[in-house]
């Protein structure tokens, strides 16, 4: 065993080559990656979650012993594995005899927290650094918005816009006139263009799968181990994104809200795992997207709409994250606490728009926004279910899930849990949005039409229900006149009818 001076710490989601840390090779130094239980367990992840992470770390470690670095890597089979973060630390700072311990700020308040508290009671030297990464520090958001009641996304996405100098004409106006293209890019898909070929890797982790089946580690989903379709390395990220930009782009603004269930994949990016585990960054991506639209290769409400997603949305969640954790993961400004039915893990429900999207998760590990916000999300706000429970389940199914921009999309923008923090209004519809927007009402074993009865589609009377449950909370909210002034007028035997017909379905969440 050869001394050092310094360990370096790299967490499953910082696997960026381009960190100022790797610029030099010293013999000094060892970065220090672990596969650990404390990650694996958490929450209940999907099997190719686990799988992904654990093969883009081992590739991580292998580039940077090609580029003459030091790597520690801790397997999870490894019998000196503590299985925690800070135990590994401890035994490796013994072992290199190491003066000082360093690592990127963390993302996940939990794991700075940890670190920070672990740092501060060893006898070493210890400092953090930043990630390089995100395009805003963890507190930007919060000096930007200072005392403003509402911290709307789109004064801070217009701020991006200006400050990273995206879709601006000489002037520094938008260009086409306009921030925000919104109201161009709500079609459903009528079958042409026809969706891409899927353009990700296949990879066969087969026996990395076995190995962490043999630790015992528990995960739900498909692990897909022997035909794994997510990006593992830079390389592949950056395949993926011309891949998006050349085939996918053009069409992405008309059909990023749209549900077809011989079409899951669309025109959607697939790029956020490989952005949230940073081989890819968010400028250059953006960057790609706006010089396609100034090449004449893609129109410009679909590159505002993507541009937005992420210099817009993805930063803007980091942001009230930072400023709202650690009491933020609690809240449940509706008071809902009813239990995940049971085919949140299974998908066998008659309800066929949640039959695809959840079994389209299990399967993949991924969803788009629409069937994350409008079909999951939106019955779960329905139903009354729990939020925490709800954000349990999203950060464990999805690919791309990580605390910081998972919890706030889920207990913020889909579930009101914050009380309108993120959200003007719920994001909840009845049956007719979900019928616009695709074909998943199509076959089901519900009609969308109808609100009570047998058939009737659930989110019917369990959107109305939601609303006159609320409506102490929630009737005062100007975005919101339209629906209470509707159900004002409806009969009062209507409203007794949609009232006990709601009643009646969350009684029997399993088995709708």
């Amino acid at each position: 065993m050869k001394a050092a001076h310094t360990l370096r710490l790299v967490l499953g989601d910082q696997l960026h080559p381009g960190h100022s840390w790797f610029a030099q090779v010293d013999a000094q130094v060892v970065y220090v990656l672990m596969e650990v239980r404390q990650e694996t367990d958490y929450v209940l992840h999907h099997a190719q979650k686990i799988l992904a992470i654990f093969a883009a770390m081992r590739d991580f470690a292998r580039y940077l012993r090609a580029g003459g670095h030091r790597v520690r890597y801790v397997a999870l089979d490894d019998p000196s594995n503590r299985q925690s973060i800070p135990g590994n630390l401890a035994a490796l700072a013994a072992h290199y005899a190491a003066q000082c311990i360093e690592w990127q700020q963390p993302d996940e308040w939990r794991l700075d927290a940890q670190l920070q508290t672990w740092g501060a009671a060893q006898p070493l030297k210890w400092a953090v650094v930043n990630s390089e990464h995100f395009l805003t520090e963890r507190g930007e958001l919060a000096a930007l918005m200072g005392q403003r009641k509402q911290w709307l996304m789109e004064h801070f996405y217009r701020h991006m816009r200006r400050r990273c100098k995206l879709l601006l004409d000489a002037d520094g106006a938008p260009e086409g006139g306009k921030w925000n293209f919104d109201h161009d890019n709500r079609k459903r898909w009528p079958g042409t263009p026809p969706e891409p070929a899927d353009w990700r890797p296949r990879h066969d982790h087969s026996d990395l799968w076995r190995m962490v089946q043999r630790a015992g580690v528990q995960s739900f989903g498909d692990p897909q181990a022997a035909a794994l379709r997510w990006p593992l390395n830079r390389s592949e990220a950056l395949a993926c994104l011309d891949a998006f930009i050349d085939t996918a782009l053009p069409h992405f603004g008309d059909y990023e809200d749209a549900l077809a269930a011989q079409a899951p994949r669309l025109f959607h990016s697939l790029l956020s795992f490989a952005l949230n585990v940073k081989m890819l960054q968010p400028l250059e991506v953006v960057q790609r997207a706006e010089a396609a639209w100034r090449a004449g290769q893609a129109p410009l409400a679909a590159v505002e709409g993507f541009v937005r997603q992420i210099v817009g949305w993805r930063e803007y969640v980091r942001g009230i994250y930072w400023a709202h954790m650690p009491g933020y993961a609690s809240h449940n400004a509706l008071a809902q606490h009813t239990s995940l039915p049971r085919w949140f893990w299974s998908g066998d429900t008659h309800m066929r728009c949640l039959h695809l999207a959840i079994t389209q998760s299990l399967q993949t590990a991924h969803a788009h926004h629409i069937q994350r916000l409008m079909v999951i999300g939106n019955f779960a706000l329905l139903a009354g279910l729990e939020p925490q429970a709800l954000h349990r389940w999203y950060l464990g199914i999805y690919i791309d899930a990580f605390e910081w921009v998972e919890l706030p999309n889920t207990l913020g923008m889909s579930q009101r849990a914050d009380g309108g923090v993120i959200a003007t209004k719920p994001y909840v519809s009845s049956a007719a949005y979900l019928q616009r927007m695709g074909d998943y009402c199509q076959g089901c074993a519900y009609d969308p039409k109808q609100k009570t009865g047998a058939r009737a589609c659930p989110f019917n009377a369990l959107y109305w229900d939601f609303f006159e449950r609320h409506a102490p909370m929630l009737q005062g909210n100007p975005r919101l006149a339209l629906v209470y002034r509707q159900l004002k007028k409806m009969p009062d035997v209507e409203r007794e009818a949609l009232r006990t017909q709601a009643g009646h379905l969350r009684e029997r969440l399993d088995t709708l």
